[in-house]
């Protein structure tokens, strides 16, 4: 069994440079990399391309790294919640790249299964599909999209084990299984590293052949874009 745990998070980051494409799970703020995304604020690394669903918000999670301009480009689905992402993209600071959700995933997902591209329906006949190969299966029209291609995949999980091994919990398991060997090497934050057999192998999502890196995240702030509450009765 290839022992993958590493130290912490600032020997998970090593090889990270200028000018890396770089994918980033959760989805909103639920289950993102907060330990990661911390570590590429402190390094100052510049001229980021990400692949996330979003961009976090603007004091937190990928907001950061728009703050000091370290993503010269975002790929995204869903970009809403974060004034500064609006302020570069208009300004022309920021290159944005905006993506039906499912082919975002989808694209990643390829990638993760060694296929080059995928045919998906979403998109035909928008400005989406322009420029792209299209084709006619069984009377309907599909798109050609290209798998990505990451230098580093970050991904968080609940629980996981010396031989990368992934649980994720809750809504965290959306994005993150699918960029898990999406990327050259993906790195995993944990919330508990445990040895390798104390996980169930019927509750495992994420087979440790898809984890390069794994290391227990220090603090977890979990925090919440837009909060709603009822009323007591």
């Amino acid at each position: 069994m290839i022992n993958k745990e590493v130290a912490n998070v600032h020997v998970a980051l090593d090889g990270v440079a200028d000018n890396m494409t770089l994918m980033l799970g959760g989805f909103g703020l639920s289950g993102i990399p907060e330990n990661s995304i911390d570590e590429l604020v402190k390094r100052n690394v510049k001229g980021l391309t990400c692949i996330s669903n979003n961009a976090g918000v603007d004091d937190f999670g990928l907001g950061l790294l728009l703050q000091g301009k370290q993503i010269k480009k975002m790929v995204s689905s869903y970009v809403g919640e974060n004034d500064e992402f609006e302020r570069q993209m208009l300004s022309g600071e920021l290159d944005v790249e905006l993506i039906p959700q499912g082919t975002l995933a989808e694209r990643c997902r390829a990638a993760q299964a060694g296929f080059p591209a995928v045919y998906t329906p979403a998109g035909y006949g928008t400005e989406v599909a322009e420029g792209k190969e299209t084709r006619e299966f069984d009377g309907k029209m599909y798109v050609l999209e290209h798998a990505f291609k990451a230098d580093f995949s970050f991904v968080k999980a609940w629980k996981g084990d010396a031989a990368g091994n992934l649980i994720f919990k809750g809504t965290a398991r959306n994005f993150n299984p699918n960029m898990c060997g999406a990327a050259k090497i993906t790195v995993a934050e944990v919330e508990e590293l445990v040895p390798v057999g104390e996980l169930d192998p019927n509750q495992i999502h994420i087979p440790g052949i898809f984890v390069q890196r794994i290391f227990q995240g220090e603090t977890y702030e979990k925090r919440i874009e837009q909060r709603t509450v009822r009323q007591r009765n």
